[in-house]
């Protein structure tokens, strides 16, 4: 799965790598994203890529609550065609969530110690995501979104069965387009990212709480 990210690079690069055309989301570094809050998503509306505000924790049509966020921050790859809560946001709405990388804990006897997951280049990466325009019972309108999981690749699984379904950089446009929907065409891309482009290490334990947001999180410790 995916519970906590961060998201710290300059806006510049951000625009240079997904290829921004128009940015509304003013965005701060945040070295311990965590559900509900508002992370940057990039969509297509056929023209031109945007990177807008929204908040983590999918809110389907039918949720009568914005609490059914907390348990939709993840939609397996497996059945994210087929499931009525992100299947027409499989057709329809597909989105791009940017991150530098993402946390996962290692359970120790009692103890949880976290670890953190980059590119090992530094770049960004693009999880791949989905969204909706969710409007609540009493009129309240919400763009909610979830990350997509796919299968731990070897260098994740000692610490998961699942990771979030990184996209290649060349893989962005495909994904996005809102022209393609065919299942045949989009879910191949879900796959586990490859090991080799990845770099992990052990992080400071004041990353369990969502409230230390810090750059000492993302610091190796011994």
């Amino acid at each position: 799965m995916c519970g906590r990210f961060d998201i710290h690079a300059a806006i510049e690069l951000i625009a240079l790598i997904f290829q921004l055309d128009e940015i509304y989301f003013d965005i701060k570094p945040n070295y311990n994203v965590a559900p509900t809050q508002n992370i940057p998503i990039v969509i297509n509306d056929g023209r031109k890529n945007s990177l807008i505000s929204s908040q983590w924790g999918f809110l389907p049509s039918w949720a009568k609550e914005k609490k059914t966020a907390y348990s939709m921050i993840n939609a397996r790859a497996e059945t994210v065609d087929s499931n009525r809560s992100y299947k027409d946001a499989f057709i329809n709405h597909r989105c791009i969530i940017p991150a530098d990388g993402f946390y996962e804990w290692l359970k120790a006897d009692k103890a949880k110690i976290p670890y953190y997951t980059r590119l090992k280049s530094k770049n960004p990466m693009g999880f791949a995501g989905l969204y909706n325009n969710w409007k609540s019972p009493d009129g309240e309108e919400i763009c909610a979104s979830t990350i997509i999981t796919t299968a731990a690749n070897e260098l994740i699984k000692p610490l998961h069965d699942r990771m979030p379904a990184i996209l290649h950089q060349d893989d962005f446009r495909r994904w996005l387009n809102p022209d393609e929907y065919q299942k045949d065409f989009l879910l191949p891309l879900l796959k586990p990212f490859p090991s080799s482009e990845l770099e992990v290490y052990k992080v400071t334990s004041k990353v369990n709480s969502y409230k230390h947001n810090h750059p000492d999180n993302i610091e190796p410790v011994p």
